[in-house]
């Protein structure tokens, strides 16, 4: 999962761009990268590790020239965290030179290594899929242009050849230099890409914008236009003239079903779904589920683990008829636990993040509402936590449903020795969490919410349900990644 923005402007965009990522940061915190281009075709870059208001000085943001651009922020799922080489964007200096971002997971990146050395001539000097990506797109694009001038036609032609070798889940901008802005989804629409558009004064260009959510185009001032379809590719060309054709063969819509339950955040809207409006059903379809398993006399208030769990929690205690209280304290100068980088960076972050209040747990039987569990460290360290504080019993519900499967899509959880309900039942997991009573959302119910009102006909669920929507993830492919984290 990472974060990703372009924009094409009528005036200097790396201000813009940075205020984007800054939005953006719930979705990576290993690290960042911006990209411009002038018009003469000069890239200017700049990436770091670390969050963007450590990584961009002044003196670097004055270098960053030009009316269009792209962003990222990182969470790592291939390749090394801590390498400053693998921060993106990825540059390749032909055909005309081409700067790219990518959110998403390859799935073969085994078979696109083997043939953009011994097919394609092409060197790699990372482990990152997506230089995987930005070479495979610069291979197709140099096969399609006939002449000096480029053309979205030869452009799209180059997309659709990329889709017919890349498998896996990837939205992806990237910067054409001398020529304009590319944006393009997988087949399936695994992650999020949104277009919107600010429409310019008498004598201006429209100015434009792709962006992993939502909001990033209501702040700055950008109207939503629509989300790039499945397949689509768009192009918008220094003018600011918007192309686009599907380059897919079959496309189909199957969004990542964790960008609702906690990724995405909550004022976005992905795919014409509100996250809020998605959480607030998890938390009424979470209730019955609680109702069903757990005694009501075991419940005196219901607390959320803050912040993505919260309009889960306020509608279980609404709909059980119990009282809300928010028991914990967030600092907010810690990061997201789940996507800490390693184990041990996120078990020394759970107590630097959250700090439970002992007059709000004292002599309770507390309901503590959680958007997921996953590999099981917060979960146990947040339940000790109330213990610590004085419950006097705890009941932990998950607004999603237990984690079983690798998730292979953009997402770090590629290990099912990780997980902590793989291979175990749920009293097994209470067991290990060290809670009372444990309830997890249905799967059913999970897509039920995330879909209701939608003309979507379903999602990923893979790592809920075991069902790879890409139909290309093999046993022989999870058990290679499994042995690739552990080495």
């Amino acid at each position: 999962m990472c974060g990703i923005v372009g924009m094409v402007g009528n005036g200097p965009v790396n201000q813009e761009i940075y205020d984007a990522l800054l939005l953006l940061q719930h979705r990576g915190q290993d690290s960042t990268g911006i990209a411009t281009a002038e018009s003469s075709g000069v890239f200017h870059m700049h990436k770091a590790n670390g969050q963007v208001r450590e990584a961009f000085r002044t003196r670097d943001m004055r270098a960053l020239l030009g009316n269009i651009g792209l962003g990222h922020v990182r969470y790592a799922t291939r390749g090394n965290a801590s390498r400053e080489e693998e921060a993106q964007p990825f540059y390749v200096n032909a055909p005309y030179g081409l700067v790219l971002v990518h959110n998403g997971n390859l799935t073969n990146t085994r078979e696109l290594t083997d043939e953009l050395f011994h097919r394609d001539r092409r060197h790699l000097n990372t482990n990152s899929d997506t230089e995987l990506l930005v070479n495979v797109l610069a291979n197709e694009l140099q096969a399609s242009i006939t002449g000096i001038p480029l053309h979205a036609d030869q452009v799209f032609e180059a997309v659709e050849r990329v889709h017919e070798r890349v498998e896996g889940s990837y939205a992806a901008i990237a910067l054409v230099a001398g020529h304009g802005l590319l944006a393009f989804r997988d087949p399936f629409g695994i992650r999020p890409l949104i277009l919107g558009v600010r429409r310019g004064d008498a004598g201006e260009s429209d100015e434009w914008v792709v962006a992993s959510e939502s909001l990033v185009l209501e702040n700055a001032g950008f109207e939503v236009v629509r989300d790039v379809a499945p397949g689509e590719a768009v192009f918008i060309d220094l003018d600011g003239v918007l192309h686009a054709k599907q380059c897919a063969k079959d496309p189909q819509l199957f969004p990542c079903s964790f960008e609702y339950v906690y990724l995405a955040r909550p004022d976005s809207v992905m795919n014409g779904i509100a996250v809020y409006e998605t959480r607030l059903r998890m938390g009424e379809r979470l209730a019955d589920t609680i109702a069903k398993y757990t005694p009501r006399e075991a419940i005196d208030v219901v607390m959320p683990i803050p912040d993505s769990a919260r309009p889960a929690a306020m509608q279980v205690a609404r709909k059980l008829g119990i009282e809300y209280r928010e028991g914990f304290y967030k600092n907010r100068y810690v990061g997201r636990t789940f996507i800490m980088p390693g184990q041990a960076e996120r078990k020394k972050s759970v107590r630097q993040k959250l700090n439970a209040m002992p007059s709000e747990f004292a002599g309770k039987n507390v309901l503590l509402i959680d958007d997921s569990i996953v590999r099981g460290t917060t979960s146990k360290q947040i339940i000790q936590m109330a213990r610590d504080a004085g419950a006097k019993s705890v009941t932990f519900a998950s607004a999603a449903p237990p984690v079983r499967y690798p998730h292979v899509y953009g997402i770090n959880m590629p290990s099912r020795h990780e997980l902590v309900a793989h291979g175990r039942t749920i009293p097994e997991v209470a067991e290990e969490l060290g809670c009372d009573y444990l309830v997890y959302q249905e799967v059913e119910d999970l897509r039920a919410a995330i879909l209701e009102g939608s003309d979507i006909v379903d999602l990923d669920m893979s790592c809920f349900d075991g069902r790879y929507v890409t139909g290309t993830v093999s046993d022989e492919y999870l058990a290679w990644v499994e042995g690739s984290q552990q080495s």
